[in-house]
Formats: C-alpha cells, sequence, structure tokens
C-alpha cells in the first residue's frame, strides 16, 4: 500500500438541513427531534474533509444505515 492509499480520511453523509431560533436550540433535550429539510427517498451529499465528493442513496442493512453512491463529483483541483 502506498503512502497516499494509507491515509485516513473523514467521511461525512449530510441527511439535510434545519433552520432553528436559538431558543429553541437551548430548550432540546434526549430525544427531541429536528425535523429536517429533506426526505427518506432524496439523494444526501458525501463529504470527505469536508469537501463535497458524491451523491448517494440512504439504504438500510439489517441494523445499520449505508450508503449507495449514486454520482461522484469531479475534482476542481
Amino acid at each position: 500500500m502506498s503512502t497516499v492509499e494509507s491515509i485516513k480520511v473523514d467521511i461525512w453523509v449530510v441527511l439535510g438541513r434545519a433552520q432553528l431560533q436559538m431558543q429553541q436550540l437551548l430548550r432540546m433535550g434526549r430525544g427531541a427531534v429536528i425535523e429536517l429539510d429533506s426526505t427518506q427517498h432524496d439523494e444526501v451529499w458525501v463529504l470527505a474533509n469536508n469537501t463535497p465528493i458524491a451523491r448517494a442513496e440512504i439504504v438500510i442493512q439489517g441494523d445499520k444505515i449505508a450508503v449507495s453512491i449514486t454520482d461522484t463529483l469531479k475534482s476542481t483541483q
């Protein structure tokens, strides 16, 4: 394995967004539900080190949540 291939990269999946007033945020506790601007069937963004790299669909595998890549973004560098 080359040095580049051994570098670890943080991957994030953005399911959706929400906008809340600070007052609502401060009142939240355990079990609070935040409604997102997306639905169960919307594509999600996949980010590597905070940079969008792909779009994906949510997949349920047993008791785990995963993503299936549907489109990759071309690098601008």
